[in-house]
């Protein structure tokens, strides 16, 4: 397994468990934590005081809230597990702007995106949170849960977000793609209506090629029925022409 990448969390140096040995529960803290030395530039502190029962009792409850909150990671290396847990030192003002300092390097290092939907910039910011959460519930234990609270319903949020964008992400692909077979109904409706628009224009054609034809018959034949009746007028008018002059010759008296 491939260890955990650097992280803006703040850990303890790993514990190597063996599989034979029994791995310890995540609520333990395997390692004594030293303290740590204090910057040239701070105030030497004074000598720790006695530690009470009570106060024994109530670091070792925050340690076991923080590894609630934040639990520790493991990962094998060959045979051995190794475990590591969230540091449980105590944070200074030179600590938060060196987590500070070093959240714009890596924003810069990853080549983050400064606007819009950036999944390397969410991640750098939510291990910068986890951090502040770590370094809040050392000094007080509720107000670390109550940021917990807080981070648990901006990751319900982003994960309501995401949910919401893959679903219209594929809302918008089946009304594309009903689009498209839409438009594929369509383009072949409007070809068998372009083919039946032929069909009738071809009908068309031949029904006035008939209709002309006709027309063309019936001119003739009347054209012919005219020339007869005419030539009908013409020789009855010769024909009563002939009669009336032979009853005026037989009217008329010769002399």
């Amino acid at each position: 397994m491939i260890p955990p990448a650097e992280s803006l969390l703040k850990y303890d140096n790993p514990v190597s468990i063996t599989k034979s040995t029994d791995r310890k529960s995540p609520k333990g803290r395997p390692l004594k934590v030293s303290p740590q030395q204090p910057a040239t530039s701070s105030p030497v502190p004074p000598p720790p005081k006695p530690k009470s029962a009570s106060a024994e009792a109530s670091k070792q409850e925050n340690e076991e809230i923080l590894n609630t909150i934040l639990p520790p990671r493991e990962w094998m290396e060959g045979n051995q597990l190794w475990v590591q847990q969230v540091s449980s030192a105590p944070c200074t003002r030179a600590d938060v702007i060196h987590l500070e300092e070093l959240l714009d390097t890596k924003l810069q290092q990853r080549q983050a995106r400064l606007t819009g939907i950036c999944p390397v910039r969410r991640e750098l910011y939510s291990q910068c949170f986890d951090e502040l959460i770590r370094q809040v519930t050392i000094n007080c234990a509720e107000r670390g849960l109550l940021l917990l609270r807080v981070r648990d319903e901006i990751m319900m949020t982003i994960a309501a977000y995401q949910t919401l964008y893959e679903s219209s992400v594929a809302f918008g692909m089946r009304k594309a793609l009903q689009a498209e077979q839409g438009k594929a109904d369509m383009e072949n409706n409007i070809a068998d209506l372009e083919n039946e628009n032929q069909d009738l224009k071809k009908q068309l054609n031949e029904q006035k090629a008939k209709c002309d034809a006709i027309e063309k018959r019936e001119h003739e034949k009347q054209q012919v029925e005219e020339k007869k009746h005419i030539e009908e007028i013409q020789f009855l008018k010769r024909t009563n022409q002939q009669l009336k002059t032979q009853l005026e010759g037989i009217i008329t008296p010769k002399k």
